[in-house]
């Protein structure tokens, strides 16, 4: 067998099953061991899957800039961020996080609600602002063009002051084994402490970014109380997090 053809089959396996194991690799293809391991690093090199101990996982496919991000999978971020936007109540003090999908969410946000949001993103906070019945605290540090959030240790004591109702997590990833991961390291430290700072955790994840994972840790999966997601993600894809006892929520194109 060609290494391309191999290799394309390790892909096809990655995406169908949500993992590989090297071991058992060695079977389904008939290679050596030394083999497995060479496409499995060429692959990773190539950015097309995350090496683990012992095999791979699916990587995320999210892009780097902060201006791909906001054009990648519309769609699928209106729905997920009018799931998340179902599980405000009136006058919450909320957390919103950065990134496209959290723009979205702003939108899904009744235009008679009324409460308070702190974010550590200028363009949300600029969204937000718009709002005459939402009251907005802007937390300040080093602004991460990449994307569009403020970073460093004066965010990072400025969120740990907080007690919110309820915190809306933008997921780089999200897998139910290796937990909630982003691809920049600062991002996910501030993602760190936000996690902690509210009663009810939603991370909010178009199916793309769903069974991925990255390579900074946030924390657990269970660091969720709430999944919000679109109708296009398929139960597979969802039921490992259900069975964590995480509530998914899945949102309206419509």
């Amino acid at each position: 067998m060609l290494k391309e053809e191999r290799q394309r089959k390790i892909l096809d396996l990655v995406e169908r099953e949500g993992r590989v194991v090297a071991t058992e690799l060695q079977d389904v293809l008939s290679v050596s061991g030394y083999t497995i391991r060479r496409d499995l690093d060429e692959l990773a090199e190539a950015g097309r899957l995350q090496r683990v101990h012992g095999g791979a996982l699916p990587r995320s496919t999210v892009p780097r800039t902060y201006e791909a991000r906001s054009v990648e999978a519309v769609a699928g971020k209106i729905a997920t961020a009018r799931a998340g936007a179902t599980l405000l109540e009136p006058d919450m003090v909320a957390i919103l996080d950065g990134g496209s999908t959290a723009l979205q969410l702003v939108e899904a946000i009744p235009v008679d609600y009324t409460g308070t949001f702190i974010t550590h993103s200028p363009p949300v906070a600029d969204a937000l602002g718009r709002r005459p019945g939402i009251e907005v605290v802007v937390i300040g540090g080093a602004l991460d063009r990449r994307a569009m959030v403020t970073l460093g240790a004066q965010t990072l004591d400025a969120f740990s002051r907080f007690t919110a109702d309820i915190c809306f997590l933008g997921l780089w990833s999200i897998h139910a084994v290796h937990g909630i991961s982003n691809g920049y390291f600062e991002e996910a430290e501030v993602e760190r402490v936000m996690v902690e700072r509210a009663d009810r955790v939603v991370g909010l994840a178009s199916r793309e970014k769903l069974g991925t994972v990255a390579p900074f840790t946030v924390g657990p999966a269970t660091k969720l109380t709430h999944l919000a997601t679109e109708p296009a993600a398929t139960a597979e894809q969802v039921r490992p997090f259900a069975d964590l006892g995480i509530r998914v929520v899945q949102g309206s194109r419509e």
